[in-house]
């Protein structure tokens, strides 16, 4: 290891800086740090990140998807690229780290290489992916998807409940919808050649093992279920007990099946009733119809498989006792995917070179990872978060740990320069 490449050490300060100062960058009528996608607050951040990327020395360019593309040349333009980032969108009522140490943290790696004249052999890729985070569209990850070819024209023409489509709301934004689908080419035309992600872990197992860094294994596939139940509406004070159809009760076993289920996953599993909408909704009226919104994740793809159709079945059996009938409909957010064992090997070789203690994890939340995997091998380095918590206010990752992290990441960066093929 050459004496250059043992002075990348990141300056924890200038990223605890950077950190604040897109914290700055928030919806005043919301909870917490609230960027949400296509929202102008989201627009202003991704300014301020530009200039952030050029302040680093990166050579920075939009996508026709919308992601942010900052470059940092390499010796050999011809080589397949290195790709690392992640997204600096947030959930409503969101936190200060989720997605941000990803991108931020890759500034500061940028800066130490350039610092510390490291050059490498490849042109390294920082992308800060547009929308990964869940939206009132139900689909996650927009910018790594689109880069995946796997953002469709049927997608566009999805709704929220408004009933605007998800290509009018590109096009408000500055996108132009027919190009989202091309102009991102350039990352299925252009050869990457691994991909690697800093993420906070979003979870409580690094913390409670006291462990700085997490070496994620594999990424949860994400099972969907949208359910209707259909009872039939009756004057609340009047209809005795026995002889309701109430969509509600029947929906309220359903919620509780759900639980049931996560809560018997044999190695990683989890599920969760996330929205019920009941109708008519009125004080006075039986409920008629309920809208019922889950979802079960897993690295175990056998378990999410049974679940699936496990769930279905029991609910359909206790909405039938009820006299309320149900129609379940599935759909996947993402198929579990699986880390690549070389970058694992090469993140876990550059943890034990720092003298850093890691774990093998797998990571129950989504990420780019998920979609850039298509395109490339790819890895993921976790730092702990404190008490698990995550997509609240009170998120919080120590700097020293993200310092670590980053620490981790730019030894990764230089090693996976030098790995072949």
């Amino acid at each position: 290891m050459s004496s250059k490449v043992e002075k990348l050490v990141p300056v924890p300060e200038r990223v605890e800086a950077d950190l604040d100062e897109l914290a700055r960058i928030h919806d005043p009528e919301s909870e917490g740090w609230t960027r949400t996608v296509f929202s102008e607050t989201y627009r202003a951040s991704r300014e301020w990140m530009r200039s952030r990327m050029v302040d680093a020395g990166l050579q920075v360019h939009p996508d026709g998807a919308g992601n942010l593309v900052g470059v940092l040349p390499g010796c050999d333009p011809a080589a397949p690229a290195l790709i690392t980032g992640s997204h600096t969108d947030t959930v409503e009522g969101g936190g200060r780290f989720d997605g941000i140490v990803g991108v931020l943290g890759a500034l500061e790696a940028v800066r130490q290489l350039i610092e510390h004249d490291v050059r490498l052999e490849r042109d390294l890729l920082v992308v800060d992916f547009l929308g990964e985070e869940s939206n009132e569209f139900g689909l996650s990850c927009l910018g790594s998807r689109a880069l995946a070819g796997e953002l469709s024209a049927a997608d566009l023409y999805r709704r929220d409940h408004r009933g605007t489509r998800l290509g009018d709301r590109y096009t408000a934004f500055g996108l132009d919808p027919s190009d989202v689908l091309t102009a991102s080419g350039w990352a299925r035309t252009r050869a990457l050649h691994r991909y690697v992600e800093l993420h906070v872990e979003q979870g409580p197992l690094l913390e409670e093992r006291d462990v700085p860094i997490g070496v994620v294994t594999a990424i949860a596939g994400i099972e969907r279920m949208l359910a209707t139940f259909t009872g039939r509406p009756d004057h609340a004070g009047t209809m005795p007990m026995g002889d309701r159809r109430d969509a509600l009760v029947a929906a309220a076993e359903a919620v509780l099946t759900v639980r049931q289920e996560g809560c018997g996953a044999p190695v990683h599993g989890v599920a969760t009733t996330s929205r019920l909408v009941s109708e008519p909704g009125s004080p006075n009226v039986v409920p008629g119809t309920v809208r019922m919104q889950a979802e079960m994740r897993s690295v175990d793809v056998d378990w999410l498989s049974a679940a699936q159709r496990r769930l279905t079945e029991e609910i359909r059996l206790k909405a039938g006792a009820y006299g309320v009938d149900v129609d379940v409909e599935w759909s996947c957010d993402n198929e579990c995917r699986p880390t690549h064992p070389a970058v694992h090997e090469v993140i876990s070789s550059a943890a034990d070179s720092l003298g850093v203690a890691w774990e093998p994890v797998p990571s129950g939340a989504t990420h780019d990872a998920v979609h850039i995997a298509r395109l490339c091998p790819m890895g993921m380095i976790f730092v702990p978060s404190r008490g698990g918590r995550s997509h609240c206010p009170e998120e919080w990752s120590d700097l020293s740990h993200i310092a670590t992290g980053v620490q981790v990441l730019g030894r990764t960066l230089v090693e996976l320069d030098r790995t072949p093929g």
